[in-house]
């Protein structure tokens, strides 16, 4: 496991020893499970931007693939 040494402003620091005492963790698991869970949404939010991309479209998905391939 590596270091890393970052700033963290008063305000953030001050609401995390809050999450600290609440939870009776040390302050490094807190951040190691906020940076994975950083890390999890992030991955799934760069999936996530193709889904939805026909749904403005006035074409049916499976007539533009037709279509597309009938000029083969």
């Amino acid at each position: 496991m590596s270091r890393v040494l970052v700033d963290i402003p008063d305000t953030q620091l001050e609401a995390l020893a809050a999450i600290v005492e609440e939870e009776q963790r040390p302050r490094a698991a807190l951040i190691r499970d906020a940076i994975e869970a950083y890390i999890a949404d992030h991955k799934r939010l760069r999936g996530a931007d193709v889904f939805g991309l026909w749904k403005s479209k006035k074409i049916d998905g499976l007539e533009y693939q037709q279509a597309l391939r009938s000029e083969w």
